[in-house]
C-alpha cells in the first residue's frame, strides 16, 4: 500500500493537510483538512452592534478582505431592509473588481504557473521569465491601487460602511484610475495568451458547477444562486447548502442538496460567458476553454478571461460614473434577519446575521467559497489519482498540489467558521 502525506501543500494560500493511501491502483483514503487555527468569527461577532460586522469580519482574511466586508454590509442592509444608491452599489462592484484583479493575478502567476512552467517558485522562474512576472506586477498594482482608492488602504478597507461610503474617492482619482485600468489592459490579455497556451491534464470533475446568475450581467453583487439541477432564492440557502464538521479539519464542509459542488472562475463562465466584455469574448474564443467545462484545470483559464473582463468592467465603471458626494443613509434599527450573497475571487460568499430590536447581532453564519470547494477538491484527487499510480511518488505528489490549486484554495477563510455554543 501506498501512502502519501503532505502536512504543508505549497503555493495556496493558508494552510492544508491531505493523508492519501492507494492500494492495487485504488484509492483507500483520501482526506483533505484545513489545518489553519479556528478564530470563530461566527462566534465573535454576536453581541456585537450591527455596524461592527463588516470591520470585524474583513479581518477573516487579508486577501478576501473587500469581500467580507461587501458580503457583510449587503447582509447587514438586508435585514434592515435598506437598498442602497446606484452611485454605493456602482464603488462597491469597483472594490470588488480591484480585488479580484489582484487576487486573480497573484494566483495565476505566483501560485499556478510554476507547476506548468516546471519550476518550484515564482521566484526561480524570474530570471527566465521577468516580462510575465512584470504583468502579473502590474496588475496587482492597478488591483491595489482600486482598493485604495475605493476602501481607504490596500487591505481591510475602510471607507465603505452601512448605508453608503464614510468618504468617496474625486473625480480625479476615477480618472486616474481609469488610465492605470486601460494601460494594464495589454498585460491581461498576455496573461490570458499565457495561460490559453499551456497544457493541461485531462480531467472532468463529476459535480455541479455553481456560481450567482444575473439576467442582465456578469453577476458581482446580485444574482440567484444557480446549478444544474435549479435555482434558489437567498433567503431559502439553508433549505439546499447544508454545512457539516469532519474532526480532522478546522474548516466545516459543505454539500448542495446533498451533493458535493463547486463555486469559482469556471463557474461563472459556465453560467455567464455571454456576459463577457467584448475583448473577454475574444480571448475566450482564442483560449482552450470550450464552456460549459467539467475540467477543474480550466478554472486558471476562467480567471485569466475575467482578468480582461474585470478591466473592462472597471473602466466602464471609472468612465461613466460621476461621484456625488453622498451622506451615510440614516437607517432605522430593527430586528430581522439579513443574507449577503456575492462573487468573489474565489466563488459565491455568503453572510448570514440576525439582529435584535437594538441592532446587536444575535446570530450569524459565514460560508466561504473555499468551504464550498473544499469536498469537491478532495473527491476530485480520489478520482485523479487512480490515473497516475505508475508514477513515481514524487510526480504524483506534483500533480495533485497542482489540481488543488486548480481551484485557488484560501484556507484561510475556509478555517474559522466553526459554530460555538456561546451559551
Amino acid at each position: 500500500m501506498e501512502k502519501i502525506t503532505l502536512n504543508h501543500i505549497t503555493k495556496i494560500e493558508g494552510h492544508a493537510k491531505l493523508d492519501l493511501a492507494v492500494d492495487k491502483g485504488q484509492v483507500t483514503k483520501c482526506e483533505l483538512s484545513a489545518v489553519e487555527g479556528s478564530r470563530y468569527f461566527e462566534g465573535l461577532v454576536l453581541g456585537r452592534k450591527y455596524f461592527e460586522a463588516h470591520e470585524m469580519t474583513s479581518r477573516i482574511c487579508g486577501i478576501c478582505s473587500c469581500a467580507h466586508v461587501i458580503a457583510a454590509i449587503s447582509a447587514i442592509e438586508d435585514a434592515l431592509d435598506y437598498k442602497p444608491t446606484k452611485q454605493t452599489h456602482e464603488l462597491r462592484v469597483l472594490l470588488t473588481l480591484g480585488e479580484r484583479i489582484r487576487s486573480h493575478a497573484t494566483h495565476l502567476y505566483f501560485l499556478a504557473l510554476p507547476d506548468y512552467l516546471g519550476y518550484e517558485s515564482a521566484l526561480a522562474m524570474a530570471p527566465k521569465f521577468k516580462k510575465e512576472l512584470k504583468n502579473a506586477l502590474q496588475l496587482m498594482k492597478v488591483g491595489n491601487n482600486i482598493v485604495k482608492v475605493i476602501g481607504g488602504r490596500d487591505l481591510h478597507p475602510v471607507s465603505a460602511t452601512i448605508g453608503g461610503w464614510l468618504k468617496v474617492p474625486e473625480q480625479k482619482q476615477m480618472q486616474e484610475l481609469q488610465k492605470e485600468l486601460e494601460s494594464s489592459k495589454e498585460a491581461a490579455e498576455k496573461t490570458c495568451n499565457l495561460f490559453s497556451s499551456l497544457q493541461y491534464p485531462k480531467f472532468e470533475s463529476d459535480t455541479e458547477w455553481c456560481a450567482l446568475v444575473n439576467k442582465n450581467e456578469y453577476a458581482v453583487l446580485k444574482g440567484t444562486f444557480t446549478s444544474p439541477k435549479g435555482v434558489f432564492e437567498k433567503s431559502l440557502y439553508r433549505q439546499y447548502i447544508k454545512e457539516y464538521h469532519e474532526p480532522r479539519s478546522t474548516a466545516n464542509f459543505v454539500i448542495r442538496a446533498g451533493h458535493r459542488y463547486a463555486v469559482g472562475a469556471l463557474s461563472r463562465l459556465n453560467y455567464s460567458s455571454q456576459f463577457l466584455s467584448p475583448d473577454a469574448k475574444k480571448m475566450l474564443k482564442k483560449s482552450k476553454l470550450k464552456l460549459p467545462s467539467q475540467n477543474p484545470y480550466m478554472n486558471t483559464i476562467a480567471q485569466a478571461i475575467e482578468l480582461v473582463h474585470c478591466i473592462d468592467h472597471a473602466i466602464q465603471i471609472c468612465k461613466t460614473l460621476k461621484v456625488q458626494k453622498e451622506p451615510v443613509a440614516e437607517i432605522k434599527v430593527k430586528a430581522g434577519t439579513g443574507i449577503g450573497v456575492i462573487e468573489v475571487p474565489r466563488g459565491t460568499l455568503w453572510h448570514e446575521y440576525t439582529l435584535d430590536e437594538n441592532g446587536t447581532i444575535t446570530g450569524a453564519n459565514i460560508i466561504t467559497p473555499t468551504a464550498q470547494n473544499l469536498l469537491n477538491i478532495q473527491e476530485d484527487i480520489r478520482a485523479f489519482v487512480p490515473s497516475m499510480v505508475n508514477k513515481k511518488k514524487e510526480q504524483i505528489v506534483v500533480e495533485i498540489e497542482k489540481l488543488i490549486r486548480s481551484y485557488d484554495p484560501c484556507f484561510s477563510c475556509s478555517a474559522h467558521f466553526l459554530e460555538v455554543n456561546w451559551q
